[in-house]
């Protein structure tokens, strides 16, 4: 199977791409509108590279050139996007992933159903932390509870920040609504993790998860989800400004990208190379009494960029071992185990926990 990786040579697609490289049954294929970039990327990995452009009206005449078996989307943010991508691998008969986290655009990929069905690939968004990983610890342990009725996720990250184009999609809805009563970047509160002991600051954030829980677990009453940076300043200093969003004293902070993402790497030396994820689920066991379990990863080294892309990586080698997943299109809920993403996590420096009360 070709797989087709756009945005080969950035931050995510590298990783991806390396994640595949190896493997047997694969060709890697890295792709973007740089030729350079990602020439240079395909000769570290031994793999073939393409000049592809996701707003080319020959797109899909370009993928099926190529004989794609699968596109990989790492082009984000895709907060805003539309599904072209996606419509252009259906056309040219090759499966399609992403690493997609905006709310919208996975749970809009419904509309691409009865496309994908007639072409007989599978088409699957969000296959990353949220939602594929966060409903893979959901799916694990809430058979443990009579009745499930809270679900709170936290991702907080190394110090290191990510594109330019990942950080405005992120402060596009800081201060702006995105639930009842719920802003982005704001909700302040301290998670303490145990499987390593520390804390870190967590605000509100947009994610698939809040509209697409509440009807995959119809119990659940809460969905939360918090984001937390490094160094702490520097989380707390965004979520000051995002106050100022959401008391209509500034429109947005996107226009302020630029600025705040070089001042935010020029910080990065402060803050620490540990990233970390949990989730809580809390309910009622059979007895009636109140029970919780909270999942923990952690991830050492700055290596915690890889746990974001290992749900597309999963999901590639499944369908490239031509294991039954039906053609449609969906969000990446139920198709990648909890014990299928950590085995992708296991070469790197990451382990987790379960805690139990």
């Amino acid at each position: 199977m070709r797989a087709v990786i756009l945005g080969g040579y950035g931050n995510f697609g590298r990783l991806i791409a390396r994640a595949l490289s190896a493997v047997e049954g694969i060709e890697v294929v890295i792709a973007g509108r740089d030729e350079g970039k990602a020439r240079a990327a395909a000769s570290t990995l031994e793999a073939d590279f393409a000049r592809i452009d996701a707003d080319d009206p020959a797109l899909r005449t370009r993928l099926a050139d190529l004989g794609a078996g699968m596109v990989i989307s790492t082009a984000g943010p895709f907060q805003g996007q539309d599904y072209r991508v996606a419509r252009a691998a259906i056309a040219a008969g090759a499966h399609y992933a992403d690493i997609a986290d905006g709310r919208d655009f996975v749970c809009g990929i419904g509309a691409l159903d009865a496309e994908a069905r007639e072409k007989g690939v599978v088409v699957v968004t969000g296959a990353s932390s949220v939602p594929a990983l966060s409903s893979a610890v959901v799916d694990r342990y809430a058979g443990e509870f009579a009745s499930l009725e809270s679900i709170d996720i936290g991702i907080c990250t190394s110090s290191r920040i990510p594109g330019t184009a990942t950080v405005e999609a992120v402060l596009g809805y800081c201060g702006k609504p995105i639930g009842p009563s719920r802003f982005g970047w704001q909700g302040l509160r301290r998670h303490r993790f145990r499987h390593v002991d520390f804390a870190r600051w967590l605000c509100d954030c947009d994610v698939p998860d809040l509209a697409l829980f509440p009807s995959r677990y119809p119990e659940v009453r809460t969905v939360r989800f918090g984001a937390g940076l490094q160094p702490g300043f520097v989380h707390l200093g965004l979520w000051g400004l995002a106050g100022l969003v959401r008391l209509r004293l500034i429109p947005s902070l996107a226009p302020q990208t630029a600025v705040l993402a070089g001042m935010a790497r020029g910080l990065e030396r402060l803050g620490s190379a540990r990233s970390a994820m949990f989730v809580r689920l809390s309910g009622r066991g059979g007895d009636g009494s109140e029970r919780s379990i909270t999942w923990e990863l952690v991830a050492e080294g700055h290596e915690g960029a890889n746990i974001p892309c290992m749900g597309a990586a999963s999901l590639a080698k499944k369908l490239a071992r031509g294991e039954g997943i039906d053609p449609g299109a969906r969000p990446c809920v139920g198709l990648v185990s909890l014990d299928e993403y950590l085995a992708e996590l296991r070469p790197f420096r990451a382990s987790w926990g379960v805690f139990r009360g």
